[in-house]
């Protein structure tokens, strides 16, 4: 299931063993080297270490009411994990991040994305463009195999424009087509008496 990445933010996370709210999502862990999120900061009065998280390995279910998990004990500290330490470390943020074509134009920012549930991908990135672009539309799609690069302070993707040919059609290159429906018909033959 495609879902916007916004929504997740301030969900809440809740326990099985005790049928109770344990925390709320705070924010995603993103891998800008894979685009996809490696885990969730979550935040909450109960959390016995801050900050905490949320590895997607220990989600069970995602429903209206929240993401379920076995109990508070799968949440973890940056100790915890080595892998998800190292992610956290690069302290990348996809929002807000500019987005450009291989030709250096500025097609806007990023103000959301979508995830597919299965295995958290990004799918798609959500952007806002400048004010000048907004009034013939309101925003863009780009999806992840339009994505070239990603780095700390920008996004490349593959441009939409096509390039112009550079030679002229040779006449051995134009075919001529003759339309069937054009064609005369038989005409019947007269009789003359």
């Amino acid at each position: 299931m495609l879902v916007h990445g916004s929504k997740f933010i301030q969900t809440p996370v809740l326990s099985l063993q005790t049928g109770t709210k344990i925390a709320d999502i705070a924010r995603a862990i993103i891998d800008p080297r894979n685009l996809t999120i490696a885990a969730y900061e979550v935040a909450g009065p109960t959390l016995t270490q801050a900050p905490a998280y949320l590895r997607l390995q220990e989600i069970r279910e995602i429903s209206p009411i929240g993401m379920i998990v076995d109990s508070a004990d799968e949440l973890v500290g940056t100790d915890d994990v080595i892998n998800l330490q190292k992610i956290i470390d690069i302290n990348f943020n996809l929002i807000g991040l500019p987005v450009f074509d291989e030709t250096k134009r500025r097609l806007g920012k990023v103000i959301d994305y979508t995830i597919e549930t299965d295995g958290f991908v990004i799918q798609q990135i959500s952007l806002s463009r400048g004010f000048l672009q907004s009034l013939s539309d309101s925003g863009l799609l780009i999806h992840r195999s339009q994505i070239l690069e990603v780095t700390d302070t920008e996004i490349i993707v593959k441009t939409t424009a096509k390039k112009a040919a550079a030679q002229p059609v040779r006449e051995s290159q134009v075919r001529n087509y003759a339309n069937p429906f054009r064609s005369p018909s038989p005409q019947p033959e007269s009789i003359d008496a």
